[in-house]
């Protein structure tokens, strides 16, 4: 299961070496292009087109045949692409028929590896359950050699594993199967893992993390994974990634409703992000020392299942009022984020499937963050956008930081309900724990196509990764 998870190879791209056959060209054509790609083609392309209504609206293919009725070349469609929008490519590999392609004209300021990419991000497919033989005949795509198609691949694999792990179930990916992937990525990175399990927790300072997966059956106890690789000295910066694993969420008793239960497997979706990212850190080889942190539970229901009214230490020591036991995702964050500041980073970033609000804020397709650093804040704009790969900063408000206050403890889990705006109490709750050196920066984020629609199919999927990965190169060069 593990090397399924950690290999996954199936990006659907080749070197021109590999083709079997001339490539297919694939012409990428705005609507304000359209009538002069008709007028070189033909009376017999305009009347093609016209036939199949084709407007080169985003996602339309026109595919064109030769003399012989074989597939000779294809025409896709980017809308008004102002601005180009690359990611739409992702809907290729499963409109067409198998076969080698290329990308052949296309407009200026297109990155061909964006491309690729989004070739490589539409190919993926879950299909670990089904019982019919995996394809093996679907569409690739030619790209050339080198360093260029090593970086979409590394990317693309991890997105893939991020991907993987969220649409696994949870029988099948408990908090030792997370730790067994861990150990995996750090084997071939040259990395090291440290971690502390079951009520050890308690005597390494992780009281949180331990409440909130007590209730879990033994083997499926909650424990504390720590990854460290370091891409450069011993004065490199230090760079923490903390992911949020929470491999199921029934609520604990404070219990969802089967509604709200239902995708609860994708509830470590942060901890599969933050594994994500950190591949790609040291795959790139950045000149840092890399930290990841995954508090990994399963917040269960049984006899010893934390209560609402419970009062809980953290690392930090700061006690906290359980008011709200499906709160229970900023509290093993809690603790991480408290081991973060141990180390004295330069940029703490910690991912997470955290709250339902950020969902009603923005959506599904938009993971929120919030930092209080504008810098950090540009940065991470500027990639999303190079990247084509949606940020949307939210704000922490201070003054909703009143509704977090206790009665019994230094502050409650669950915000006061005049605040409302639960996305960002959440985020100021795990202010209160971030690291006091260099800049914060939290995610929350969907992790999940709720749509299926080509390319984007129902289920896992990687989100900000890409940006957060542009962001670290231009923070870190090498």
């Amino acid at each position: 299961m593990s090397e399924n998870l950690t290999h996954h190879g199936a990006d659907g791209l080749i070197s021109a070496a590999q083709a079997a056959a001339p490539a297919t060209p694939i012409d990428l054509v705005r609507e304000t292009e359209l009538e002069a790609v008709l007028q070189a083609g033909g009376e017999a392309l305009k009347a093609l087109a016209g036939v199949h209504e084709f407007n080169a609206r985003e996602g339309q293919v026109l595919m064109i045949a030769d003399a012989e009725g074989k597939l000779a070349r294809v025409l896709f469609g980017l809308g008004k692409g102002v601005p180009l929008r690359p990611m739409l490519l992702r809907a290729l590999p499963g409109k067409l028929p198998p076969g080698d392609y290329r990308i052949g004209a296309a407009p200026d300021g297109g990155e061909p590896g964006l491309f690729a990419l989004a070739w490589a991000l539409g190919r993926y497919v879950f299909d670990r359950y089904r019982g019919e033989a995996r394809r093996s005949d679907r569409p690739r795509l030619v790209v050339e050699e080198g360093a260029a198609l090593e970086v979409v691949r590394r990317t693309a694999h991890a997105c893939a594993l991020a991907r993987d792990m969220i649409n696994t179930p949870a029988n099948d990916l408990g908090p030792l199967q997370i730790e067994t992937i861990v150990r995996e990525v750090a084997q071939a990175h040259g990395a090291t893992v440290a971690s502390v399990e079951g009520d050890a927790l308690l005597e390494a300072g992780y009281p949180a993390v331990h409440a909130v997966g007590r209730a879990a059956v033994p083997h499926r106890g909650p424990r504390m994974i720590e990854l460290s690789w370091s891409g450069g000295g011993a004065a490199a910066p230090q760079l923490v990634l903390i992911g949020k694993g929470v491999v199921f969420d029934t609520g604990g008793l404070d219990i969802k409703p089967s509604s709200g239960m239902r995708l609860m497997k994708k509830d470590m979706g942060g901890a599969a992000h933050a594994l994500a990212l950190a591949r790609m850190v040291m795959g790139a080889g950045l000149p840092v020392r890399l930290t990841l942190l995954l508090p990994v539970v399963e917040n269960a229901i049984s006899g010893d299942a934390m209560r609402p009214g419970d009062v809980i230490a953290s690392r930090k020591g700061l006690s906290i009022e359980v008011g709200n036991t499906d709160a229970e995702g900023r509290l093993i964050l809690a603790d991480a984020l408290a081991r973060a500041g141990e180390l004295g980073p330069d940029l703490t970033i910690d991912l997470a499937t955290l709250t339902g609000a950020a969902r009603v804020a923005v959506g599904p397709d938009l993971p929120a963050y919030f930092t209080d650093d504008d810098a950090l804040a540009a940065g991470l704009e500027q990639a999303a956008r190079s990247e084509s790969d949606p940020v949307w900063r939210l704000p922490l408000w201070a003054a909703y930081g009143e509704a977090l206050s206790s009665e019994v403890a230094d502050l409650a889990n669950d915000p006061a309900a005049w605040a409302q705006a639960g996305a960002v109490t959440a985020a100021l709750f795990l202010q209160r724990f971030a690291p006091e050196s260099g800049a914060w920066l939290h995610l929350d984020l969907f992790g999940w196509n709720g749509r299926g629609r080509p390319g984007w199919p129902v289920g896992g999927e990687a989100q900000a990764v890409r940006a957060l990965f542009r962001l670290l190169e231009e923070r870190y060069p090498a």
